[in-house]
Order: structure tokens, then C-alpha cells, then sequence
């Protein structure tokens, strides 16, 4: 008797954990296919972002410099 249930019981864990191996396992592959996904996303939509505009200044872009000046109720602004 104490030999069939040594058997039954090395079975029921054998299944338990061949059981949480494939859990692991597809949650492990699960996680990986999100990360892929997500990745490739970032990927596509870097591709799509607008491209840096240089910088310039009037002065540098031909145009009159216009100084401009007003009060906002805590002090005045000044904006060269």
C-alpha cells in the first residue's frame, strides 16, 4: 500500500509540475509577443513623427525684430 501511493504521489507531482512549466512557459511567450508588438509599434510610429524644424531668428529669417511689451497683472514683460 505504501508503495502504490509513493507511486501516486510522485505522478500527482510530476503533473503538478510539468503543469506550472507549461503556465510559466506561455505566459513567459505571452509577455514576449506584448513586448514584440509593442516594440515594433514604437518602430512604425518613429517613423511617422514630424522631423526637427531648425531654429531661426527674424533677424535670420529677413524679418523686422518687433519688441513687444505688456502686463499681466503680476509684473511687466518685457519680449525682445
Amino acid at each position: 500500500m505504501q508503495s502504490i501511493r509513493s507511486v501516486l504521489f510522485t505522478a500527482a507531482a510530476i503533473a503538478i509540475t510539468v503543469a506550472a512549466f507549461v503556465l510559466t512557459a506561455s505566459l513567459a511567450l505571452a509577455l514576449a509577443g506584448i513586448a514584440a508588438v509593442v516594440a515594433i509599434g514604437s518602430a512604425i510610429a518613429a517613423r511617422f513623427n514630424a522631423k526637427p524644424m531648425p531654429a531661426r531668428t527674424r533677424a535670420a529669417a529677413g524679418q523686422q525684430r518687433e519688441m513687444r511689451i505688456w502686463n499681466d497683472g503680476r509684473g511687466t514683460i518685457i519680449d525682445l
